[in-house]
């Protein structure tokens, strides 16, 4: 029986295949690297080297200072820490939940080819869940599952925790300097960048931001019941009112000057991605973004 996370999954390898393994496969590795060194080679000391990569047993035997020569150890392990809040289901083409998913999904089949291992943090305010990294396809595998589950998602009646979901993160995840991938649309409490600050202290960090169109620019559709998925309250609005569209494009201004001040007090520069986006162009951007 093909289950639905195996179909995500065998629809995304069939969307991506050898158009994203061609143009990213080597690429990756330069952009997001292991965490430690291997030992290659000796040779002759030479003025510019560092005096710590001596071999002192080597150089008293040849009576010749000889230095260590050392590649990176490119394996990694990589976390995908992803919002499952009540906010995350809003939006168009399923949803930005959805969005997160398949992105989560594309760069975890990514990152296990090159042998390395991937895990997921799953976040919302009453459920948590923790999928320790491993390598594989059947890991790739689990980690849809978890993506794709409708059942113990929060409940509405309170703002997404975001600074709980990063400490999560950082407890999770302390053990060894990993590549995390941080996906939300960032509609919480206040507070979060000390903890994100924290993480990229650590970690090499990649911030996805996952909005909807409708939250940039309020569509012209007249009279409509509008409901706040964090809380559950419902107003309703006149979407055609002039003076309302531009109260609210203000608001929308404010509030992206002060996620973005936020985003550099953390010391990140975040990937903003549209629910209209491909999922394609998204990848290679980022990647490309992340190589600059």
């Amino acid at each position: 029986m093909v289950t639905a996370p195996d179909r995500l999954l065998r629809r995304l390898e069939w969307k991506l295949g050898r158009r994203l393994d061609g143009r990213l496969q080597g690429a990756y590795r330069t952009v997001w690297h292991g965490t430690g060194l291997d030992f290659t080679d000796l040779r002759s000391y030479t003025p510019e080297d560092d005096v710590r990569h001596i071999d002192w047993n080597v150089t008293a035997r040849l009576d010749e200072p000889h230095v260590r020569q050392y590649t990176e150890d490119r394996e990694m392990t990589a976390w995908f820490v992803v919002d499952r809040s009540a906010s995350m289901r809003f939006g168009g083409h399923e949803g930005k939940q959805s969005i997160a998913a398949e992105l989560a999904i594309g760069l975890a089949r990514l990152i296990s080819q090159g042998g390395n291992k991937v895990g997921a943090v799953l976040f919302d305010n009453v459920d948590r869940k923790v999928v320790p990294p491993r390598g594989g396809r059947d890991q790739i595998l689990r980690i849809a599952r978890e993506l794709t589950r409708t059942d113990g998602v929060s409940s509405k009646g309170a703002t997404t925790d975001l600074s709980e979901m990063l400490r999560l993160a950082a407890t999770t995840t302390s053990r060894r300097r990993s590549l995390i991938f941080v996906m939300s649309d960032f509609i919480g409490d206040p507070g979060w960048e000390r903890p994100l600050a924290m993480l990229t202290h650590r970690h090499e960090v990649v911030v996805i931001r996952v909005v909807d169109p409708a939250e940039l620019e309020l569509p012209d559709l007249g009279l409509v019941l509008v409901e706040d998925a964090e809380t559950g309250e419902q107003i309703l609005v006149d979407t055609s009112d002039p003076l309302l569209r531009g109260r609210l494009a203000e608001q929308v201004g404010a509030r992206e000057d002060a996620l973005a001040a936020a985003m550099r007090k953390a010391g990140v520069r975040p990937h903003r991605v549209t629910t209209d986006q491909d999922l394609l162009a998204v990848l290679i951007d980022m990647v490309r973004r992340s190589g600059r």
